[in-house]
């Protein structure tokens, strides 16, 4: 549909700016130029000219600075003409995009892939060793399709297990990792173990188990309308049963020959790590338990080349108990689909906890709890030389929804992390 319109539309478009242009206009600016071309555009679909609301160019700004369908807030706008303008000009958009795009098949640069993080090392004045790479990284072709289309598996909005967000329950790695990370919580004792054979699950890994909470969480939702209206549906079954293709376009990647051979190993360093939570209370050990992050996989079909095509997933019974039969709330958290777009490990780790610390508030870390939360394997020297060119950057290429700022404390730099509002993601 959207697709459609962009490709009928595209011969006509006129010289769209860049971001850096786009970032350097005044706020009237913007919106003066935006108006411009939903009048060309839809003048090109042969539709009548629309006149953009306040909180329509609002998200337009977002999206042209970041090329997120999410920050146009389709579903809130239901169906009429401002939906139709704001799909049209995105898809459009996006379609001027596309040689950028193709790009950023992997989540990071394929000359980094040896490295504990995304880094391509320049020289400061001062001789420091810093990554000029981008935090976030460009969105793969076809990722419009996120909100253009009927949900599907790919569709669903991202979640996350708000019980593992204190920590990463995985390696900050794109290499393998072995051994055990323990983390000594004040109300809990966290071990993260892998498999002997293929070691632990990695940041990028963690991705799949994503993606099998979101498409649970999505059909307890539906599940709930369904018995809001009188009807009598079932439960969700607990197996998550996407296509390859499926996942790879849940988790914003490129669909690459690459991407497909790498995905059985990733399911295979899933199931093999195993999550240790001793609660405490008072000091004392109360309650232990031991799970997988996912259960049992099964590769239903394989493509001509030998990669995975269509997998069956158990979901594990704890994430089940959580999303489908919670005692109380559901243990899950929404995050920001721009979070597939982060292409560095420790920004990842960085954002998932001031989602759940922060909140719709802030919160603060010392360096050094942000080093041992991590469970990153780097020397606390290096890794705080790596939070502090992530804030840096962070200035022009910002994470999702968070402005991360470093300031003095007693014991050394304290990271804080604020809920960015939304005039200022404009």
């Amino acid at each position: 549909m959207a697709s459609s319109v962009a490709s009928a539309a595209a011969p006509t478009v006129p010289q769209l700016k860049s971001r850096e242009d786009f970032a350097e206009l005044r706020l009237r600016e913007k919106n003066a130029y935006l108006q411009e071309l939903a009048d060309h555009f839809q003048g090109e679909a042969e539709e009548d000219q629309i006149v953009l609301s306040k909180a329509a160019l609002s998200r337009l700004r977002r999206f042209y600075s970041r090329r997120s369908v999410a920050d146009l807030k389709l579903a809130e706008l239901g169906d009429g003409a401002m939906r139709d303008a704001l799909v049209r000009m995105a898809g459009i958009i996006r379609e001027s995009e596309i040689a950028k795009v193709i790009q950023s098949e992997l989540p990071a640069s394929r000359k980094d892939t040896a490295k504990d993080d995304t880094e391509q090392p320049r020289e400061e004045a001062k001789g420091k060793s810093v990554s000029t790479a981008r935090i976030i990284r460009l969105a793969p072709e076809g990722d419009e399709q996120l909100d253009f289309f009927v949900p599907q598996v790919h569709d669903a909005p991202l979640k996350d297990e708000m019980n593992l967000m204190d920590i990463a329950p995985f390696a900050l790695s794109k290499v393998r990792r072995d051994g055990v990370i323990r983390y000594e919580l004040k109300d809990s004792i966290i071990t993260i173990e892998g498999g002997a054979e293929v070691g632990l699950a990695t940041t990028y890994d963690y991705d799949i188990f994503l993606s099998m909470v979101s498409y649970l969480a999505e059909e307890v939702r539906r599940f709930r309308i369904d018995t809001a209206k009188g009807r009598r549906p079932s439960l969700p079954p607990p197996t998550y049963r996407p296509s390859a293709t499926q996942i790879l376009r849940f988790c914003r990647r490129g669909t690459g020959g690459k991407q497909y051979a790498a995905l059985e190993a990733a399911l295979d360093r899933l199931q093999a790590t195993r999550i240790k939570i001793t609660n405490l209370s008072g000091g004392t050990r109360r309650e232990t338990q031991s799970f997988p992050l996912i259960g049992r996989y099964k590769v239903v079909s394989r493509t001509e080349s030998d990669a995975v095509d269509l997998v069956e997933i158990d979901v594990p019974k704890w994430v089940y108990d959580g999303v489908v039969q919670p005692e109380g709330k559901p243990t899950i958290l929404t995050l920001n689909p721009d979070y597939f777009l982060i292409a560095q490990p420790i920004a990842r780790f960085l954002y998932r906890l001031a989602r759940k610390a922060a909140g719709a508030a802030s919160a603060h870390y010392a360096l050094d709890d942000l080093h041992y939360r991590s469970g990153s394997a780097l020397p606390l020297a290096k890794f705080r030389r790596k939070v502090e060119d992530i804030v840096e950057r962070a200035k022009d290429d910002p994470l999702p929804d968070y402005d991360l700022t470093l300031k003095a404390g007693k014991r050394g730099p304290v990271l804080h992390m604020a809920r960015r509002s939304e005039e200022q993601s404009a």
